[in-house]
Parts: structure tokens; sequence; C-alpha cells
């Protein structure tokens, strides 16, 4: 090597810092020179990403549906239990996301690593408590949720496999949430139709060809976590711009503390969600295992309308990070508007074709006309939730974009705790009407949800423009 090409190496080096900014610049620049290009950029691929998701759901249900209406109502107790799961992966991703895009907006790249890797630590000591702990508590928790003793045995069995695998899903989550906070939503994408697949070609040999019903739909699931993580850690390595040292990694109780602030009151939003759910199956129980069942077919069609709304709920919640780290509070506050115009559509398409068809989209899971009879006016009901769903979930995540994990607490803690659950009691216990009754305070909740959201988020705008 001449001594030229040697000063002209160590020119680029002394230079990277610079260029890797310039990369982050023109990354959020890109962003803010067309926000809604930005946001159906970021969305689209989530929103596949959603469907290979709603997928896992829909794909063990159509197969372990096959087995009769008590496995479809094993896994309809076991879905609060996974929800769970879910919930706190998402108030984790959330708080850490919501951080890594405002320093991103701000020009902190080695903030935003920092910040990466102290969630990736905190999800694996989190899927250690919960492995624990779910497998001491898990067969009391499905007898106050109303499992039958028939039913009791197939949702253990599923439940404790798939606490096998939060060892690989807790980590997954977070390197998800990691490139999606960058911006990069194809890259996720791609690894979840992967599992998805793997997962659809595993159930069958599980459930039927290996004889293991239930608890092979669950073997299915955690051998696809298991394989979309080995393919994160690869990605990660060769396709993040932030990359995760021990270099870049300093203890930060700052950092902590600001990712539990969003975080926290994100994962108990989620809670609620699986306690709501958990109230719904101990109302629907009171008429028979085949209202759970039922109920259980419409919740899992329920999961298509909501691909869409958490799309478009966390490409704002990345956009609002990045704009409010930027200061551009203009582009905000349209870009929130935008989110719920855009979600509010397509929940309400999606809806209407439910609403017209409820049957043919519920033979997915089952062909018993009892089952069908069933299932078809509660998830005509449902349908109207949907768009509800859009208005609270978008300003919820919006507000955490800017660092406020409060609202989108409050917002979830009135449609279920303070309005739904009661109703759904005392229309069922008290006053004796039928098992559409909860279906109905479903409805109702949201609404109420969305007024206090609405107002709140007016309020937290008007704030802005003063500032």
């Amino acid at each position: 090597m001449n001594l030229k090409s040697f000063g002209l190496n160590q020119k680029l080096i002394r230079h990277l810092p610079k260029l890797h900014r310039m990369t982050e610049k023109n990354r959020v620049d890109e962003f803010i020179k067309n926000p809604k290009k930005a946001l159906f950029t970021i969305a689209l691929p989530i929103i596949i990403a959603m469907m290979v998701q709603t997928a896992y759901n829909i794909v063990d249900t159509a197969f372990v549906g096959r087995l009769g209406a008590e496995a479809i109502a094993a896994l309809t107790f076991s879905f609060p239990l996974f929800f769970i799961l879910i919930a706190l992966n998402s108030g984790l991703g959330a708080g850490m996301g919501s951080l890594i895009s405002r320093f991103l907006g701000a020009k902190k790249k080695d903030d935003a690593e920092n910040t990466a890797i102290h969630g990736l630590f905190i999800s694996i000591g989190l899927a250690l408590i919960i492995f624990l702990v779910g497998n001491l508590v898990m067969e009391p928790m499905f007898n106050l949720f109303g499992a039958t003793k028939e039913v009791l045995p197939l949702s253990v069995g599923y439940m404790r496999i798939i606490l096998i695998g939060v060892f690989f899903m807790f980590p997954s989550f977070m390197i998800n949430h990691f490139f999606i906070s960058q911006g990069d939503t194809k890259t996720p994408m791609k690894i979840q139709i992967t599992s998805l697949v793997i997962n659809i070609i595993l159930d069958p040999i599980f459930i039927y060809y290996l004889g293991f019903g239930v608890r092979g739909a669950a073997m299915a699931t955690v051998i696809s976590f298991f394989i979309g993580l080995v393919i994160y850690i690869y990605t990660l390595r060769k396709k993040s711009y932030l990359k995760l040292t021990t270099k870049s990694f300093s203890f930060s109780p700052k950092i902590i503390k600001e990712m539990f602030t969003v975080g926290a009151p994100a994962t108990v939003m989620m809670l609620l969600m699986s306690l709501y759910i958990i109230f719904l199956n101990r109302y629907l129980s009171h008429f028979g295992v085949d209202y759970v069942a039922a109920a259980g077919m419409a919740f899992r069609l329920e999961s298509v309308a909501i691909m869409p709304i958490v799309a478009f709920s966390i490409g704002t919640l990345t956009l609002v990070g990045m704009f409010f780290g930027a200061k551009r509070y203009d582009l905000l506050k349209s870009i929130v508007w935008f989110a719920i115009s855009r979600a509010v559509l397509f929940t309400t398409l999606i809806g209407v074709v439910f609403f017209l068809f409820p049957k043919l989209f519920l033979r997915i899971f089952t062909p018993d006309q009892n089952l069908l009879s069933l299932g078809a006016p509660y998830l005509r009901i449902d349908t109207l939730t949907f768009p509800l769903m859009a208005v609270g979930m978008i300003i919820s995540r919006a507000m955490q974009g800017m660092g406020y994990g409060l609202p989108g607490l409050i917002i979830n803690l009135v449609r279920t705790v303070l309005v739904a659950i009661p109703l759904g009691y005392i229309f069922v216990f008290v006053l004796g009407f039928g098992y559409l009754s909860v279906a109905w305070s479903m409805v109702i909740g949201g609404a109420t949800a969305n007024i206090v959201a609405i107002i709140w988020l007016g309020h937290k705008i008007r704030k802005l423009n003063n500032e």
C-alpha cells in the first residue's frame, strides 16, 4: 500500500462519524420533506408483518379448529395469557422505540445505540421472570378464567410450551422495534414472513401427523420463534445502520427511567386489554363452551382489522418521535390526524366486509353450523368497534412518540375497566341479557374512550403550538 492511499484511508476513518451523521440526517430529513409518504413507507411493510402475526393466530385456530369446540375454546382461554406476553414486549418496545426515534431526530446516534442495547438486556431478563412466574400461576389462572375440566388440560399444555418460547420471542420483539425505530420496516416484515411460512409447514405435522393436537400448535410456534430470532441476529449485524456492540453500551439509569416512563404505561395499557378479554371470556363461559368458541373465532377475525391500526400507530409513533426531537410540531400535528383518518377508513372497509359476510369468514375455523350461527351475529356487532379502536390506538401511540406514556393508559382504562367490563357484568348477570350484550359493552366502551382520547390529544397539540 502506498503512502497516498494510506493517507486517504486515514482521512476516511477520521470522517466516518461525520458520514454516519450525514446518512442519519438524510433519513430524518427525508421523512420531514414528505411526512405522508413516510407514514406509508413505514406502515405498509408493518401491515404485511401484522398480516403475518395475525396469520399465526388464524393458522393455529384453523388447524386446531378441526379438533372440536373444546380445542378452539382452549386457544381462546390461552389468548389472554399470550396477549400478556405481547403486552410486555409492546410496552418495552414502545419505550425503547420512542426514545431511539427522538435521539435520531436530535442527531444523537450513540445514545440511540445505547438505548437499543439496554432494551435487549431488559427483554432477556424479563423473559426469565415470565417463564418462572408463568409456570407457577398458570393452572390457577385458567380456573379463574372459567375453563372447564375438558378444556383446562388443553389450555395448560398449550401455554407451558409457549412459555419456553419467550426466550426467543422477547429478544425478537426488541430487535423488531429496533429496526422500526430507524424507519426500516421492510427487514422485520421479511423475517416475520419467513417465520410464518415455517409455522404453517410445521402446524399440520405436529398437530396431526405426530399427534400432539393443541400442544403441537404451540410447538410449531416456538420453533418458528427460534428460527426468526436467529435470522434477526444475523440481519442485525449485516443491515442495521445503528450497531449493537459492547463499545456502544454504557449503563444509564436515565435511559432505563425514560424507557419505562413511556413503556410501563404502554405495557399496563396492553395488560388491561388482556384483563378485558379474560372478563369477556368469563362472561361468555356463563352461556357455555360453544359461546366462548364462537366469540374466540370473532376475536381472531378482529385481529385482521387491527393490522392497519397497529401499522399506522407504530409508523405514527416513529414519525412523531422524530418530528418531536426535531421540534417540527407543525408536521407532528398533521401526521397524527392523517394517520387517524386513514386507519379509520381501512378499518371501516374491513368491518363492512365482515358485517356482510360473517359466516363466510368464520368457516375458516370450523364447519360446525351451531358455532357459525352463534359467531355470525357476535362478529357483526364486533365490527362496530373497529374504527373506534383505530382512533384510540393512533392517539395513544402518537403521545407515546412525544414521550407521554400515561394518556394511552388512561384511554384504555376508560374503555375496559371503567366502562366495558362493568357493563358486561351488568348486562349478563344483573339484567339477564344474552351473550350478544357482551359485544355491545365493547362498543360502548370504545366510544367513551374515544371522546377522552380526542379531547386529550387536542390539549397536547395546543400546548405544543403555544411552545
